[in-house]
Parts: C-alpha cells; sequence; structure tokens
C-alpha cells in the first residue's frame, strides 16, 4: 500500500518545492513575528516554560499519518515514516512523541537508534539510547502554539514552536545543545481516505546554556512535509 502511494505523495510535495512556502496568517502575533525573522533566529525566544503539560494538536491531527519530506538544499527525499496522534489522560490530543521519534530516527539515522523512552512523569522528556554507548536525553524548555486551547479544533492552520535542551552523554564526557522547532501545519485535504496535511518546518540549533542564555543560532534547516493518513 505505501509503494503504491509514493509516486503521488510525492508529486503533491514538491507542488511546495521550491519557493512555494505556506501562506502565513495575516496576524502579526509572535510566531508569525519569528518566522519573519527566519534565518536570523537567536535566544531567548517568544516562548514561555511548558511545566508538565505537552503539547496540543488540533482534532484534525487525530490517528496515525505517513510522513513524506525533503530538506531545502537537499534534492533527496527523506525516507518516508509513521507517526501518530492519540489522547492523553486529560483527553487533549497529543503527538506520541516516543513512538515519533522512534520512527523519524530510524529514517534519519539508520541503526544507529537503539529506543526512545519517555519519562512517565514529565510528557515533555525523552531518553534516546544510540550506538556507541550514547544516550541523548531531550527536554522541551519552551513552547508556544497557535491557535490557543479554545480555538484549536476550528481552523485547519495551526503553528506551534519548541525549545528543546538536548544532553548527548557519552564515554566522551556531556555535550548540551538547545534546538528550536518552529513547524506550520496546514489541513489541505479531508476527505475520508485522503487526508492530507502540508507542513513546513524551520529548525536552528544553539550552543550550551551554559555559554549564556542569549545566543545566536549556529546551524539551521528547513524542511517541507506531507502527511498522508495512515490505512
Amino acid at each position: 500500500m505505501l509503494s503504491s502511494r509514493i509516486a503521488f505523495i510525492l508529486a503533491a510535495l514538491l507542488t511546495l518545492w521550491p519557493g512555494q512556502a505556506l501562506a502565513a496568517n495575516s496576524a502579526t502575533g509572535p510566531l508569525e513575528r519569528r518566522l519573519a525573522a527566519w534565518p536570523d533566529w537567536s535566544l531567548p525566544a517568544p516562548l514561555s516554560r511548558p511545566g508538565h503539560s505537552d503539547l496540543r494538536y488540533p482534532d484534525w491531527f487525530t490517528g496515525a499519518w505517513w510522513v513524506y519530506s525533503l530538506e531545502e538544499g537537499n534534492g533527496e527525499p527523506i525516507p518516508p515514516y509513521a507517526v501518530r496522534f492519540l489522547r492523553d489522560d486529560r483527553g487533549a490530543l497529543v503527538g506520541d512523541r516516543a513512538f515519533n521519534a522512534t520512527q523519524v530516527g530510524d529514517a534519519l539515522l539508520g541503526g544507529q537508534l537503539l529506543s526512545v523512552a519517555n519519562d512517565p512523569a514529565n510528557p515533555n522528556r525523552q531518553l534516546a539510547l544510540l550506538r556507541g554507548d550514547l544516550e541523548l536525553e531531550s527536554t522541551v524548555i519552551g513552547r508556544r502554539s497557535k491557535p490557543g486551547t479554545a480555538a484549536v479544533a476550528q481552523g485547519n492552520d495551526f503553528l506551534a514552536d519548541e525549545l528543546t535542551l538536548q544532553v548527548l552523554h557519552g564515554p566522551g564526557g556531556a555535550r548540551i545543545s538547545r534546538v528550536e522547532t518552529l513547524s506550520r501545519y496546514r489541513l489541505v485535504a479531508s476527505t475520508p481516505g485522503h487526508e492530507l496535511i502540508r507542513a513546513e518546518q524551520w529548525q536552528a540549533s544553539y550552543p550550551s546554556p551554559e555559554q549564556g542564555l542569549v545566543a545566536h543560532a549556529s546551524g539551521s534547516h528547513h524542511l517541507w512535509l506531507l502527511l498522508s493518513r495512515s490505512p
């Protein structure tokens, strides 16, 4: 089923390549201003501490999806991978972070990733085990999303920005960095069996907070994505 859909999916995805970014919302809120500043990003970012609350997604994310993606400057598509969105104990729709991170890691890292586990006490923290006696601890330390909680299920456009503290533990000691990912999602087809979400992601990496809370981006990535409802 997957192989028979790749040509269609890539054709739809490539309508965003190159230069056909999803149109920005006419509002000028913090996330729109952040996006307009790309790639000249720096910290601090206009984000709030998430506490122990997870990122809530619109209802149209419910279920499982295949993700097809391209990175700017790389003509080869990233291998497709699966993601899923489920209800938590409070009834909020959230990403299955451990599952999704495992799928993305397998697509990008191959056999280097061994496992990903959630922190049962904090949905914003995961621990990944990698070959070479490496452990990657990831914790979301900043977040902002739009629309707000009251309107999250009413529109077909969703913006979310997360800042993650990453600590790579290994034989040579720990390496600390911060990664910010701003995502814009748009529901472009909602017919049962043909649901599609188009997305863009902008990602920047920053040095360790040990070098100061104020920092300029040291690296960046820009990706186009298409989510197709999994049968």
